[in-house]
């Protein structure tokens, strides 16, 4: 019988995430804004010369003694980069309604970008690939990604799965890394990059959390590096030899929708011969 892709839908999940993000957010927009254009790193003359318009009125904007409209405030936040979550949190700042919808992905209305996960998920096979959201927590994953994960403590499997938690946790796959150092270094470095464009509080303690993971045993006995490797690969020792991959992400185009907006779909590729012929082998055994 042929494996589909396991979705693995939350209708909670959105409510319990956002409790875990509330953060004590500056009170007004133009505190707001401030704070977003220091996290990009720009002037206020570089904003507003970006924006068109004067850098005295986005001054004043940021102080609290002139409100934006909502034409400006749009323009203000695409020119930062803000997230789609965060600039309904603008919006209602600034004394408007919020601009983008929120669903969950078993809502009808995105049957299409469900179905288009499905398919990139099970046309990705024999190799593993899964949908996360932002906060890394595991939307679906294809046939092939179990396998790979069996050696791993079946309480980091039950959902809602954290995928960054399920590597780096002792009882997760940290034992069965075999370049556990340079695998976590990655992984950090990645979440660090988030957390630098985003902000966003769950992450910082999910950062924490996985920086301060023991290093497994057999990690003392391996390099912290690896200085020839073109991308990092993530090799895993499992019961079918050692597995290694490199992996892409892949993300929806133009979204308006904010659970779109945060869906990634993370694909890993075979690093040598040997990994894409024991994949095509399994594979084949589940057939």
């Amino acid at each position: 019988m042929e494996a589909r892709p396991r979705f693995i839908y939350h209708r909670r999940m959105n409510s319990i995430l956002t409790a875990h993000t509330l953060r004590a957010a500056p009170a007004t927009v133009g505190a707001l804004l401030r704070e977003w254009r220091q996290r990009r790193r720009m002037s206020q003359l570089d904003l507003a010369g970006i924006a068109d318009i004067s850098t005295r009125h986005l001054s004043f904007v940021e102080s609290g003694r002139s409100m934006p409209s909502r034409d400006m405030l749009m323009r203000l936040a695409e020119q930062l980069d803000v997230p789609l979550r965060e600039r309904n949190t603008l919006f209602v700042a600034a004394g408007y309604a919020p601009i983008y919808r929120e669903r969950t992905l078993a809502d009808p209305q995105l049957d299409a970008a469900r179905r288009a996960v499905d398919l990139v998920l099970k046309g990705h096979e024999p190799y593993p690939a899964l949908a996360i959201d932002r906060h890394w927590t595991m939307i679906a994953a294809n046939a092939a990604l179990e396998p790979l994960v069996a050696s791993a403590d079946a309480s980091l499997l039950a959902p809602p799965a954290n995928v960054l938690r399920l590597s780096l946790h002792p009882r997760g796959l940290a034992g069965v890394i075999g370049n556990w150092h340079a695998w976590r270094a990655h992984v950090l470095a990645r979440v660090r990059r988030q957390l630098d464009v985003s902000g966003d509080t769950a992450l910082a303690a999910l950062l924490a959390e996985l920086d301060a993971y023991p290093a497994p045993p057999h990690a003392a006995d391996e390099p912290h590096g690896e200085p020839d490797a073109v991308v990092v690969p993530l090799r895993l020792r499992t019961a079918h030899g050692v597995l290694s991959f490199f992996s892409t992400t892949t993300v929806f185009g133009t979204p308006v929708d904010i659970t779109l907006s945060e869906l990634a779909i993370e694909a890993f590729f075979p690093a040598d011969e040997a990994t894409a012929v024991k994949l095509r082998e399994l594979a084949d055994a589940r057939r």
